[in-house]
C-alpha cells in the first residue's frame, strides 16, 4: 500500500511478517503470496474498499537461515520476487530482529540473541540486506531493516559497546559494499525497546552516537514509545539534535491499565500473561518511569509493581480493537505519534510496518484460520490507512 506525503514523498505501509510461522525459503514464501491475497481480498471487502489498492506491502520477517540461503543464492531472489508481484505483494523492508523461531513455544528473552556484539548478528543482517536489494520494487527509492537495539540490557559493558561500536561501522561498510554491487540502498533502524540496552529514544542517542548517520538510524516501534510514556514529538527532537533519523516506523499498539488495583482490570490483565513473548510492564510517578521486565511478575511476583498510578504493558493488541474493559488501548497515543512522523510539512518516516505479532496468544484464542488472520491483519491496516489519509496523505 503506497500513500502520497503532502512533500510529495511515497510513503508506504506494510504487514510485518513475524506473525506467521514458517522459516524456511519455500514456506516463507508460500505465507507472503497467500496472505498477501487473502489480506488483498479482506482489504476489498471493508468500507472504503479503495485502501486495498492493487498492491499490499509486507514488511518481510527474514529469519537467519532463509536470509543467509537467499543470499548465497541471487537467481533465487530474482525468482521470489517474482513470484511476490505475481501475487501482488511488494517488499520494502525487512524485520531481522528476532533470529529464528519468532513463533517457537517460548521466546521471551531468546529474542535478543545473538547480540550486536556478535559476527552472527553482523552476518545475518548483512544477508538480510542483501536480499532485501533484490527484493525492491524497481521504482523503491531505498529498502530498510529494522534490528534489535543492540541487546538485553544486562549483562552490557563498556567493552560490550566497544565492539557493537566496531560491528556497526562493519554493517555501514557492508550496506555500501552492497549498493555499489547492487545500485540498491538499503538502511538499518535499530529498535529501541522496554528492558533493552537501548531502552528510549535519548538511550539511542547515546549509544548510537559513533554510527555512520546514512546508513543507520532508529526503527521506532510506537507501541515502545507509548509503554516508556514516550512523546513522539520529543523524541523527533532528541533524533533531530543527534542527527539520526527515523529509518522506519512499526504502528503498534500497547496495552492501558488506568487502575491496577482494580479487581476486575487484574483479572482482565491476568489473560494477557502468557508464556511465549515477554511483556515489560511500565508506570510514570513524579516523572520517572519505572517497572517490570514481564506481566506475570508486574501482577503477582515476589515484588509486584505499585498501583497507584496507570500502567502500560508492553503487549501488541490491534490496533483498531480494543481490548476487554476496564483494559484499553493506546490508540490515542498512537495517532499522536503518528501525527507527529506524518503529519507535518515533510515526512519524517516512508516505511511504516504494522507489527501486531501476538494474533496468536491474544486472550480469546488466535484466529480459527488464514482467512480469519487475515481478516484482522486487514482490518489493522485500514485503520492506519484511514489515519494516514486523515492526515493528508493520499493513496496511490
Amino acid at each position: 500500500m503506497r500513500l502520497r506525503h503532502r512533500d510529495g514523498s511515497v510513503v508506504h505501509l506494510a504487514y510485518g511478517t513475524n506473525v506467521l510461522p514458517s522459516e524456511d525459503v519455500d514456506g516463507l514464501v508460500a505465507q507472503a503470496t497467500s496472505m498477501g491475497v487473502r489480506i488483498r481480498r479482506a482489504l476489498d471487502a471493508l468500507p472504503g474498499a479503495a485502501a486495498g489498492g492493487d498492491l499490499v506491502g509486507l514488511g518481510l520477517w527474514l529469519p537467519a537461515a532463509a536470509a543467509h540461503r537467499l543470499a548465497a543464492d541471487p537467481e533465487g531472489v530474482r525468482l521470489v520476487r517474482g513470484q511476490l508481484a505475481d501475487h501482488g505483494v511488494e517488499v520494502v523492508t525487512v524485520n531481522a530482529f528476532p533470529y529464528a523461531a519468532f513463533q517457537g513455544p517460548t521466546v521471551k528473552h531468546s529474542v535478543y540473541l545473538p547480540t550486536w556484539t556478535t559476527r552472527e548478528r553482523l552476518d545475518y543482517t548483512l544477508a538480510a540486506a542483501r536480499v532485501l536489494a533484490g527484493l525492491l520494487p524497481p521504482d523503491a527509492d531505498h529498502g530498510s531493516i529494522s534490528s534489535l537495539p543492540l541487546a538485553w540490557r544486562s549483562p552490557w559493558s563498556r567493552d560490550d559497546q566497544r565492539l557493537a561500536e566496531a560491528l556497526l561501522s562493519e554493517l555501514s561498510s557492508g550496506l555500501a559494499d552492497v549498493e555499489a554491487e547492487t545500485g540498491r540502498r538499503v538502511v538499518v533502524g535499530i529498535e529501541p525497546e522496554p528492558g533493552c540496552v537501548i531502552e528510549t529514544v535519548e538511550e539511542a542517542v547515546d549509544r548510537l552516537g559513533a554510527v555512520d548517520r546514512d546508513r543507520i538510524g532508529v526503527c521506532l516501534d510506537l507501541c515502545h514509545l507509548a509503554v516508556g510514556f514516550e512523546d513522539a514529538g520529543h523524541a523527533l527532537r532528541l533524533l533531530d539534535e543527534a542527527g539520526l533519523r527515523v529509518v522506519k516506523a512499526q504502528p503498534a499498539s500497547a496495552l492501558v491499565v488506568d487502575d491496577p488495583a482494580d479487581a476486575a482490570t487484574r483479572r482482565a490483565l491476568a489473560s494477557y500473561a502468557e508464556d511465549r513473548f515477554l511483556h515489560q510492564v511500565r508506570h510514570e510517578d513524579a516523572g520517572e518511569v519505572a517497572g517490570h521486565d514481564d506481566l506475570a511478575q508486574a501482577l503477582d511476583g515476589p515484588d509486584p509493581l505499585a498501583t497507584d498510578t496507570p500502567w502500560r504493558v508492553h503487549f501488541h493488541v490491534p490496533v483498531h480493537a480494543d481490548p476487554e474493559p476496564p483494559l484499553r488501548n493506546a490508540r490515542a497515543e498512537l495517532h499522536d505519534s503518528l501525527a507527529a512522523l506524518l503529519g507535518g510539512p515533510v515526512a519524517r518516516v516512508h516505511h511504516l510496518e504494522v507489527e501486531t505479532y501476538t494474533w496468536s496468544v491474544l486472550p480469546g484464542g488466535a484466529p480459527t484460520d488464514d482467512d480469519a488472520l487475515a481478516a484482522g491483519l486487514a482490518s489493522e491496516l485500514a485503520w492506519v490507512h484511514a489515519e494516514l489519509v486523515a492526515l493528508g496523505l493520499t493513496p496511490l
